[in-house]
C-alpha cells in the first residue's frame, strides 16, 4: 500500500497530472476575469458613489438606488417598458422561432429556408433598423405610410416613430423580426437531433401529428426550449440599439420609450452621471439574475412534475 501523503505531495501530485488542463483553461479565466467580473465589481462598487468622471467618486451609500425608485419618474418608466418589452417580445418571439422552427424541419429543403430565415440575425441591430427607419418613416414618402395612402386606408401619415402610441410597438416588431433568427437556429437544431424513428413506431401506433408532438417533440427537446427561453426573455430586458436608433434626443416620445439600458447610456455617457448609471445596470442585472432564477426553479418544477 501507498505510504499516506503529505498534503504539499497531495498539492503536487494533482498539479503535475492536472496542470496542462488548467494552462489551456488559464487564457479563459484571464480574460473572463478582465472583461467581466472586472467591470461587474467596478459598478457595483461605483453604484454606491457620486462619480462624474472629472472627480474622484464620494461615497454616498444607498443615494442612488433610493433616487432611482423614490424620485426618478424616467427610471420607473423605463423599468416598466423594460419589463412590458421582455413579457411580449420575450414569449412571442420564442413561441414563433420554435414554430417555424417545427414547420421548417418538415420541408425538404429545409436548409434554405433555415438559411433565409436566419440572415436578419446576422446583420446588427444599427444596420438593419436604419433600413426599418425608412419602411416605418412619419411621413408621407415612409414606404408603410406610402402604400396606406395609396390604399385609401389612412388620410394622414402615421407618426410611427414619433408619436408615443406607436414607437414602442414599431420597436417590439422590428426586435421580434431581428430575433427570431436565433431562437430558430437552435430550435432547428434540437429537433434534428430527435430520431424519426420515434415518429415511425408512433405512426405504427396510430399516433397523429400532434399527439407525435405533444408526446415526441417536445419531451425530446424540453432542454432546448428552457435554454433559448433564458437567452429570449435576457436578450428582451438588455434592449437598447433599436431605441437608440428610432429615436433621437428631439424626438417627442423618447421619455416614453425609453428602456433601462437606454437609460443607463443616457445616465452615464450623456449627463455624466457615472455613479447612477451604475446604479441602474447594476439593478438590471439583478433584475435579469432574478428572472433566470425563477425560470430555473420553474424548470425544476415542471420536470419533477412530468417524471
Amino acid at each position: 500500500m501507498d505510504k499516506k501523503l503529505t498534503k504539499s505531495e497531495a498539492i503536487k501530485r494533482f498539479w503535475r497530472k492536472n496542470w496542462m488542463g488548467y494552462a489551456f483553461l488559464a487564457p479563459f479565466v484571464i480574460l473572463f476575469t478582465i472583461f467581466v467580473v472586472a467591470p461587474v465589481v467596478t459598478a457595483i462598487g461605483l453604484s454606491f458613489t457620486n462619480y462624474n468622471m472629472m472627480q474622484t467618486p464620494q461615497f454616498v451609500g444607498l443615494t442612488n438606488y433610493r433616487l432611482l425608485f423614490l424620485d426618478d419618474e424616467v427610471f420607473m418608466i423605463g423599468l416598466a417598458n423594460t419589463l412590458k418589452f421582455a413579457i411580449i417580445t420575450g414569449p412571442v418571439g420564442y413561441l414563433l422561432s420554435f414554430f417555424a422552427a417545427w414547420v421548417i424541419n418538415q420541408l425538404k429543403f429545409k436548409r434554405a429556408f433555415a438559411l433565409a430565415f436566419y440572415a436578419p440575425s446576422i446583420c446588427s441591430g444599427i444596420a438593419m433598423s436604419t433600413v426599418w427607419m425608412v419602411i416605418f418613416s412619419s411621413d408621407r414618402m415612409g414606404y408603410l405610410n406610402n402604400i396606406l395612402l395609396n390604399m385609401g386606408l389612412i388620410d394622414e401619415p402615421i407618426l410611427w416613430n414619433t408619436d408615443p402610441n406607436y414607437i414602442m410597438g414599431v420597436v417590439m416588431f422590428i426586435s421580434l423580426w431581428m430575433s427570431m433568427g436565433t431562437g430558430f437556429l437552435v430550435f432547428l437544431a434540437g429537433l434534428q437531433n430527435v430520431s424519426k424513428s420515434y415518429y415511425e413506431a408512433a405512426s405504427l401506433d396510430g399516433a397523429t401529428k400532434i399527439q407525435q408532438f405533444f408526446h415526441i417533440t417536445l419531451p425530446m427537446v424540453s432542454p432546448t426550449l428552457f435554454s433559448v427561453l433564458i437567452m429570449r426573455l435576457m436578450a428582451s430586458m438588455k434592449i437598447y440599439d433599436l431605441i437608440y436608433m428610432m429615436a433621437d434626443e428631439t424626438n417627442p416620445a423618447l421619455t416614453d420609450m425609453q428602456s433601462l439600458m437606454y437609460l443607463f447610456y443616457r445616465s452615464s455617457f450623456v449627463a455624466g452621471e457615472r455613479g447612477y448609471g451604475s446604479a441602474i445596470v447594476v439593478w438590471t442585472v439583478s433584475l435579469i439574475l432574478l428572472v433566470t432564477l425563477i425560470q430555473f426553479w420553474g424548470q425544476k418544477k415542471w420536470v419533477t412534475y412530468d417524471i
